[in-house]
């Protein structure tokens, strides 16, 4: 029963994970792209958490926590340099 469910949870989150690849392709600004990335980590992580539960192995909670670290610190470093971008556009 359990099993079927997590089938399930992996399908919709294959759906979401092929709707942010098409905002990442179609995307009008930069920021929608960055939004897109994170998205698709983050339903990456779902995704890892499911085999997880399905294989009965917690090994895999280590890549989800080195994802989660590298999702975090890329979202921040272009957050941050789109900010400083469009600061000087507006200074000049």
């Amino acid at each position: 029963m359990i099993s079927t469910a997590i089938y399930i949870v992996i399908g919709i989150l294959l759906l979401a994970m092929v709707l942010s690849v098409a905002r990442l392709v179609k995307g009008p600004s930069t920021s929608d792209r960055i939004v897109s990335l994170d998205m698709i980590g983050s339903v990456l992580i779902g995704i890892i958490i499911c085999l997880s539960i399905i294989k009965d192995n917690s090994i895999y909670l280590d890549a989800i926590l080195i994802i989660s670290l590298i999702l975090f610190v890329g979202t921040v470093a272009m957050s941050k340099y789109l900010t400083e971008n469009v600061s000087k556009k507006w200074k000049s």
